[in-house]
């Protein structure tokens, strides 16, 4: 008796994880297939990266981004402070910068920092090198990258205040040297292409003495310590100011100081931001912002525009918690 044609399967499954492992150009740098992000993240939450790339230097990622098949998503990391990773985690490549984007330097006025340095490094080296009116940035959490991509800022001043000029890296691998005026800055936003990695930023100081700079930095600490839960698994403030609004206050006229679903909660001292209690997924997270945004739309017509970066994909069948009030 003849066996069966078996015919090809016309909705295969998806190929394992190590597949696109190995499609990827040859690095210089460490990559592995599968990653866990969650212990990477302020939040502590999330699913792993489909392949995570650490180059060892800009050149090892613009080789491999020249190299990398079109259409496999490339997703840049630093610290994950401003960042919701769901519960799925992140097709594709995540790259995660290293040492070899962590270096800082002056050169008279200027300071160029590469986009893995911690925005609090550059900060202290300004201070060091006796300039000023870099001190804001000891008070926003996270790296050089992810605060030229949302031209982060805190107590009154931003990227935009003092940034020279910034080298980025295109999908195709090619380098871009852009000034500050081309960039596209504005409040949280970034107009340069999303899909540009950026490598490293030079900002202007003003001389002034290392020993004020350091009091002003010092009260700025103070400062964020009294009004923020900078020691909970949290990921800094969670929606954009409206135009001529806190959305703090808005907020906390909602009714939503101390409201919680699943392991998630809106922090008691700073309502603005979201925390992990302990226990919490991304879904439970995100959801409870969305119903922040919903409770805060409902009171005042006002619909507050997400702050922090959510990416990646939800895990399947994940289902909606209940919403606590606080007790």
């Amino acid at each position: 008796m003849m066996a069966a044609m078996r015919l090809p399967d016309p909705h295969p499954a998806t190929p394992p994880h190590g597949r696109l492992r190995d499609r990827l150009p040859a690095v210089r740098g460490r990559i592995a297939a599968d990653a866990p992000l969650a212990p990477v993240t302020w939040f502590r939450v999330g699913g792993h990266a489909e392949v995570l790339f650490r180059p060892a230097d800009a050149e090892d990622l613009a080789a491999f981004l020249a190299g990398c098949p079109a259409g496999v998503p490339v997703t840049p990391v630093g610290v994950a402070s401003n960042l919701l990773v769901r519960d799925g985690g992140i097709p594709g490549v995540v790259v995660r910068f290293g040492r070899g984007f962590a270096g800082v330097a002056v050169a008279g006025d200027r300071i160029t920092a590469g986009a893995g340095a911690l925005d609090g490094t550059v900060a202290a080296v300004a201070r060091d090198a006796g300039l000023g009116g870099l001190e804001f940035l000891s008070g926003v959490p996270g790296t050089v990258g992810g605060a030229l991509r949302m031209n982060a800022g805190c107590y009154g001043r931003e990227i935009a205040d003092v940034l020279v000029e910034l080298e980025a890296v295109d999908r195709a691998g090619r380098r871009h040297r852009v000034p500050a005026a081309e960039a596209g800055l504005s409040y949280r936003h970034c107009g340069l292409p999303e899909d540009w990695i950026f490598l490293a930023a030079t900002f202007r100081g003003t001389p002034d003495d290392p020993e004020a700079i350091g009091r002003r930095m010092a009260e700025l600490a103070q400062r964020r310590e009294a009004t923020q839960p900078i020691r909970a698994r949290t990921g800094g403030s969670t929606f954009a100011n409206p135009p001529g609004e806190r959305a703090w206050r808005l907020i906390d006229e909602a009714g939503c100081r101390g409201l919680s679903i699943g392991g998630a909660q809106v922090s008691e001292k700073h309502c603005n931001f979201l925390v992990n209690t302990g226990a919490a997924s991304a879904a439970d997270i995100e959801q409870l912002g969305e119903e922040v945004r919903r409770r805060v739309a409902a009171r005042s017509g006002i619909r507050l525009a997400w702050e922090i970066r959510r990416i990646g994909v939800p895990a399947a069948h994940q289902e909606n918690r209940a919403v606590e009030a606080s007790s």
